[in-house]
């Protein structure tokens, strides 16, 4: 039998936060905290970038009352970055490990975080110092390759859909002032959080009318018509984006040139504009009509107040397999969620391994992608639907046309 390993841990957050990440954190504290192997937990102090400053903090050293009331605070408590690794940063990043024994390594994100995390175990592998590195999912597009959903998602699919049903109904109800509402979600490539906006729908009518989705080309002629068609048969026109759409020849509909630091563009950063800003101007110059667009951003990435009790539950459960899994020696892995079959909603944990993750994407399925590329499937409704939950149920009113009294009572005689 191999000898354990025995040493400290260290994790960290990385990439744009979720409501829920801090659950996944504090998954991992509380798992350590038993561990035979793990003797002290450390936190990286804004991603990766705390590990090149040295500025580590002593996880084990907060108050259970405190880690309790985390898994519940949305952001990355511990700060986050969007540092690219590069070549003279291994050397000082394996001089901390070696500062604080860290024999394992957790980190929280998505794809750019695990390739962090498989070069940085790869670099130490490669000099000879023993670690295990494990990768927690995390992202509210739920774009990881190999699992069925990622924290994150479900609660970041509640807020666009309840922003869509609660602004749909305003929109409708302001039909007369403006004749359109855009709404924009984030997603760089993949589809998922444009797509859940279809769980606002309830009857016939219901925002939104037209779905935008980074998978499939957008084209202006065929959306233009789809607009009207709409118009003329709801009154309004709702509309919902993903800021990642593009042209048939890959030009993002938002014109934006600035990337970040993974080449990745910067939808709606300053110097560019939004995609939902340039489909309200090919509306309004397409039609002539009033109306608004939405653009919420990071909201969708930190509203807790919408949070799903579902995610905050997955999202601990991964931080804890991720520890069980270091423990056993499995390293190199990032945590999956595989749905079980089955009428009822059910999840087992499985691996995949962090190359895999890191350089492969997952789009939405053509299956959950409506014939006409601007909407999605029922197959997609009841896969989001499980992990979303119920919305609200509003109440409206039958718009029964009022008859004339004075002319009735006229007729009856002029009886009071």
């Amino acid at each position: 039998m191999a000898a354990i390993l025995k040493g400290n841990a260290l994790v960290g957050q990385s990439g744009g936060p979720t409501c829920v990440i801090n659950a996944s954190l504090v998954g991992v504290v509380d798992a350590a905290r038993f561990s035979r192997a793990i003797g002290r937990v450390f936190g990286m102090r804004f991603g990766i970038e705390g590990v090149l400053g040295d500025h580590l903090l002593d996880l084990s050293a907060e108050k259970a009352a405190t880690l309790k009331a985390l898994r519940s605070t949305p952001s990355s408590a511990l700060g986050s970055s969007r540092h690219k690794l590069k070549e003279p940063d291994f050397e000082p990043i394996l001089a901390t490990l070696k500062k604080y024994d860290i024999r394992y390594l957790f980190m929280i994100g998505g794809n750019d975080t695990m390739d962090t995390i498989h070069r940085v175990t790869e670099y130490a592998k490669s000099t000879g110092y023993e670690m295990v590195g494990v990768g927690v999912p995390k992202t509210v597009d739920n774009d990881l390759f190999g699992v069925d959903h990622t924290p994150g998602y479900p609660s970041a699919a509640r807020y666009v859909a309840l922003s869509v049903q609660q602004g749909g109904r305003l929109a409708r109800d302001m039909q007369r002032v403006d004749q359109f509402t855009v709404f924009q979600t984030v997603g760089r490539s993949a589809g998922w959080l444009p797509a859940a906006s279809a769980l606002a729908r309830t009857d016939s009518g219901d925002a939104p009318h037209v779905i935008l989705l980074p998978e499939r080309p957008f084209d202006q002629g065929t959306f233009l018509a789809a607009v009207k068609a709409a118009h003329q048969k709801h009154g309004f026109v709702s509309i919902v984006c993903g800021e990642g759409i593009t042209h048939t020849d890959g030009t993002p509909v938002s014109a934006s040139q600035v990337t970040d630091k993974f080449a990745n563009v910067e939808f709606g950063a300053m110097g560019g504009t939004s995609a939902a800003m340039m489909l309200h101007r090919m509306i309004s110059n397409e039609f002539g009509w009033r109306g608004e667009f939405q653009v919420t951003e990071s909201l969708q990435m930190s509203a807790s107040d919408r949070a799903v009790k579902l995610d905050y539950d997955e999202a601990y459960a991964c931080g804890r397999q991720a520890v069980k899994l270091a423990e056993k020696g499995t390293n190199g892995v990032m945590v999956t969620m595989r749905r079980a079959k089955g009428a009822k909603y059910r999840i087992d944990f499985g691996t995949i391994p962090l190359k895999e993750v890191a350089v492969h994407a997952r789009p939405m399925d053509d299956r959950f992608i409506a014939a006409s590329g601007m909407d999605v499937t029922p197959a997609f409704v009841a896969y989001a639907r499980a992990l979303v939950g119920p919305l609200p149920a509003f109440a409206s009113l039958s718009l029964t046309k009022a008859k004339p009294t004075v002319g009735r009572k006229a007729a009856q005689g002029g009886r009071t």
